[in-house]
């Protein structure tokens, strides 16, 4: 099997940093998901582009799930290699103007050491709990910011494991999406910052905070906004007009607090989170005649 195979060939290369059948629900932020036929957790470039090659050899599969939010995971879990980016990859270089960071390096804790040098463009990230990798793929954004904004350049490597450099021109960003080359896996970004008042950065990114914390559920496993905002308005709006909120399948719900998040009570399924999310497509859709688009990754198995 090309799975089997392709354990064998990285157990070499990663040793125990190899698993199979690992629960995913174990690497999410909503605690849900079946086992990856392998996880592996390469520590450099070099070992990441060797399980890239090898799957490709193989005809593996490959998978990311950065900081495992933003995403639902199939209660089938995901077939092929998963990889969860290790050491090498969360390096922060901080520059007067510029800050190059690793896919693997929290973003809302990068906009906070942003602050604390005086340095303004990620402010707006306070809070968000994903990883600069899968920031830039969805072009993560709150409150008036996103990541499209402050990318200067993307690191990365090829379907086949060669490295690939591209600037800001090279990335078509658009609503919570970038559109990297097939295949591509980020490394490392480059944020291009300004210099500005400590004091009033300080309160901008307090002004974040507050609203994420008064809006936002916490507490409970979730994966940040189920559906990207329509054109002019919110998706949370349409779902609570809709009367939606605190609706629950299973052991998934619409928040009370906002009823664009779907939360996890500690037992649902993937399939409890999915239910939810067509039957607020199909409610929306015949009260107010907007179709909700998901904001979060559905991957894996059903």
């Amino acid at each position: 099997m090309p799975v089997a195979d392709l354990h064998a060939r990285l157990v070499p290369v990663l040793g125990e940093r190899v698993r199979a059948n690992e629960p995913l629900a174990r690497h999410t932020s909503y605690r849900i998901g079946g086992p990856a036929d392998l996880l592996v957790r390469p520590d450099t470039t070099a070992e990441l582009a060797a399980v890239v090659r090898e799957a490709a050899a193989c005809g593996v599969r490959v998978t990311l799930v950065g900081g495992g939010s933003n995403m639902l995971v199939g209660d089938g879990g995901i077939r092929g290699v998963v990889v969860k980016l290790g050491r090498e990859f969360r390096s922060v270089e901080w520059r007067s103007d510029s800050v190059r960071a690793g896919a693997a390096v929290q973003l809302g804790k990068l906009a906070r050491a942003g602050v604390s040098r005086a340095l303004s463009g990620l402010e707006h990230a306070e809070g968000i709990p994903g990883t600069v990798g899968g920031a830039l793929f969805m072009n993560a954004g709150a409150y008036g910011g996103e990541v499209a904004g402050v990318v200067e350049a993307v690191e990365g490597l090829d379907g086949e494991g060669n490295p690939v450099a591209l600037d800001r021109e090279a990335v078509a960003f658009t609503y919570r999406r970038a559109h990297l080359p097939h295949g591509f896996v980020v490394t490392a970004v480059t944020f291009g910052l300004r210099p500005d008042d400590p004091v009033a950065l300080r309160v901008r990114m307090d002004g974040v905070r507050a609203r994420r914390l008064a809006s936002q559920p916490h507490g409970q496993p979730n994966a940040g906004s189920i559906f990207k905002n329509p054109r002019g308005d919110h998706a949370g709006r349409l779902i609570e007009a809709a009367g939606l909120k605190g609706w629950r399948v299973g052991g998934a719900r619409f928040s009370e607090r906002h009823a664009n998040f779907i939360v996890n009570d500690g037992r649902a399924l993937a399939a409890d989170v999915q239910a939810l999310m067509a039957t607020a497509q199909r409610a929306v859709w015949e009260r107010s005649g907007v179709w909700l688009e998901p904001e979060v990754r559905l991957v894996g198995s059903w």
